[in-house]
């Protein structure tokens, strides 16, 4: 087995709980458009772009809109999803995350994120995460929204490494289906019933650290 070099992380949900805004933000368009949106219909949303996710809470909703409107609508959706993010600080840090990543740091492994967010670095420097990246790829540099490899395989050519040197580390199972299709081995940051594609599910980080590693 290829020895592991790096570690990609997801952002929301794995390294910071920003996943909470995301869905009072989304809860509070379906309100403003007449219907609820729930917690359970929130789990739909993990590890999906913005406009793929719009799409789903009107189907939710059983609304149809033109292009346009729906474009104003996400624009309206991340202009409070913004707002909310801009107070947050490093007490918003997961649990054992930021205590792994200094560990990888330690042991001569490089860190990379892997987000679909186009806020990554607002949520990064808010939260003093910024400096331990070696490579960070968000939603400003790629084209195609996870299933799709490319923010992990882009991670890995940013870091010079072959996908098989990489680990992701991922809450959605689109993110998971991502990894594997990059050629990567993955952890899965949660429950194996969503997860159970990935090579090691655990409820958080704060349950992982350096030495699990040779488990994969």
């Amino acid at each position: 087995m290829t020895t592991i070099n790096a570690c990609l992380f997801d952002l929301d949900g794995v390294l910071v709980d920003t996943a909470k805004y995301h869905f009072i933000a989304w809860k509070q368009l379906a309100e403003e458009l007449g219907f609820t949106f729930t917690e359970e219909d929130n789990e739909r949303l993990k590890g999906v772009s913005r406009m793929a996710s719009l799409d789903i809470l009107l189907e939710i909703g059983g609304v149809k809109l033109d292009e346009e409107t729906k474009l104003e609508l996400a624009s309206k959706k991340n202009a409070w999803y913004v707002d909310y993010i801009s107070k947050m600080d490093d007490s918003e840090i997961l649990p054992g995350a930021l205590e792994f990543v200094k560990e990888l740091k330690s042991q001569g492994i490089k860190v990379a994120l892997g987000s679909a967010s186009k806020n990554a670095m607002l949520i990064l420097n808010n939260t003093g995460l910024t400096p331990y990246f070696d490579a960070i790829i968000d939603g400003t540099k790629t084209q195609s929204a996870k299933p799709d490899p490319e923010v992990f395989l882009l991670g890995a050519q940013e870091l010079g490494l072959t996908p098989a040197e990489c680990v992701v580390f991922e809450d959605a199972e689109a993110g998971v289906e991502a990894a594997i299709r990059a050629g990567m081995r993955s952890v899965g940051i949660g429950s194996t019933t969503t997860l159970g594609r990935a090579n090691l599910v655990v409820p958080s980080l704060a349950d992982f650290s350096f030495n699990r590693l040779k488990e994969l």
